[in-house]
């Protein structure tokens, strides 16, 4: 097999371990809550820590490979996959619970910022391969919360066979790491002669591309940590129809990925975002609104099939800078992810006051907010497009 398609075959694997292990925290979530007796606030903080892990380890991951190398950088985050799901498989302690949560978002983070640079590298300005890449994190996160229906229907306690499963994923995913191809970061910055300053800041499109990101991520993390949750606690769905709805929702991110990979090649990219965009709001009203089992799941196909391709649109917009820049991927990454940790405490913040289905009324504001910088992003690239 040759080097570049080794390359692709092991990133977009990977990712599919990545995508099970976000939806992890969803879905294990009321699980760990009821047999640890947690209440909203924690629930709220732990699925927070697993984003400020995500942010770390996403500025980390982007600098600490001009130190020790790419690989060693990988391969010493991916390691915490298994470390985590071990802890969690060994202890009820609130504080090493709470670290597990951390740590799985270091992991998270970590290869977030590796594959998307290794696809950005393989292929520049490709919004096909970028949504491709993140069709497999779909893949991934549909995936987990079906494995885990099967083996919770018979027994709840059973849960924790996910957990091992997730451990051995992540072995699996340390060995794909160990068979890739990767240079060392240090020798590639000086064949590449990439700028190391922070002009970037000076750049419209770094803002743009970065607070689209930063409330559509809000959003994201927001729907993943909680919807299970909030169908549960509401009574709106029973509990395994509440996990089924995770698998939905990641399935229509599927469909709606590899649509974007196929459209994004015939369409304007800024014109599909703006779509998308739309239908994210419309959809997630619908859904808030639902009170009937067929109404939220349309609304949940729909959110789902729009939201698709927002984000690694997005990050095919960032090629410009990153090409140019070493370093605006990281800043860009790292701001953007303080969305995913704000959002979860202030949903877990409202529900302990409110109720949760306040809480998830929060979501719509950040959604709202994003479809305007998605209409403002999609002008600016129109215009210097056409200058």
């Amino acid at each position: 097999m040759k080097k570049r398609t080794l390359q692709f075959v092991c990133t977009y694997s990977v990712f599919i371990v990545n995508g099970m292990l976000a939806l992890s925290i969803g879905s294990l979530l009321p699980f760990v809550r009821e047999y640890l007796n947690l209440d909203y606030d924690f629930s709220g903080m732990i699925v927070s820590l697993h984003s400020v892990g995500n942010l770390i380890a996403s500025f980390a991951a982007g600098a600490l490979p001009s130190l020790i190398g790419r690989k060693r950088s990988i391969l010493l985050f991916n390691s915490l996959i298994s470390i985590s799901f071990l802890i969690l498989l060994s202890s009820t302690q609130k504080p090493l619970i709470a670290a597990v949560f951390f740590l799985t978002g270091m992991a998270r983070g970590a290869t977030s910022n590796f594959c998307n640079k290794m696809i950005s590298e393989l292929a520049p300005g490709k919004a096909s391969m970028i949504n491709g890449l993140h069709a497999m994190f779909a893949i991934g996160a549909f995936s987990f919360p079906l494995i885990l229906i099967a083996l919770t229907s018979t027994d709840p306690s059973n849960w924790i066979y996910a957990c091992v499963f997730m451990l051995v994923m992540g072995l699996i995913s340390f060995g794909l790491y160990v068979l890739m191809p990767i240079e060392n970061d240090r020798v590639e910055s000086q064949k590449k002669g990439g700028i190391t300053g922070y002009a970037f800041f000076k750049e419209p499109l770094f803002y743009l591309c970065t607070l689209t990101m930063f409330f559509y991520l809000c959003a994201e993390q927001g729907v993943i940590g909680w919807m299970i949750t909030y169908f549960k606690d509401t009574g709106l769905l029973p509990s395994a129809l509440s996990q089924f709805t995770a698998s939905v929702l990641w399935i229509m991110i599927l469909a709606g990925r590899l649509t974007t990979a196929w459209a994004s090649t015939r369409f304007p990219k800024e014109r599909l975002l703006a779509v998308m965009g739309c239908g994210m709001v419309a959809f997630f009203v619908l859904l808030l609104m639902a009170k009937t089992t067929s109404v939220i799941l349309i609304g949940i196909m729909g959110f789902g099939f729009s939201m698709s391709g927002i984000y690694p649109t997005t990050v095919s917009f960032t090629s410009r800078l990153t090409s140019k820049y070493t370093m605006a991927w990281s800043f860009m990454l790292t701001l953007a992810s303080l969305g995913s940790i704000l959002m979860p405490t202030v949903i877990g913040q409202i529900a302990s006051t409110a109720g949760i289905a306040s809480g998830m009324r929060s979501v719509a504001l950040v959604i709202g907010i994003d479809l305007l910088f998605v209409i403002a992003l999609g002008q600016y690239i129109k215009k210097h497009q056409e200058a």
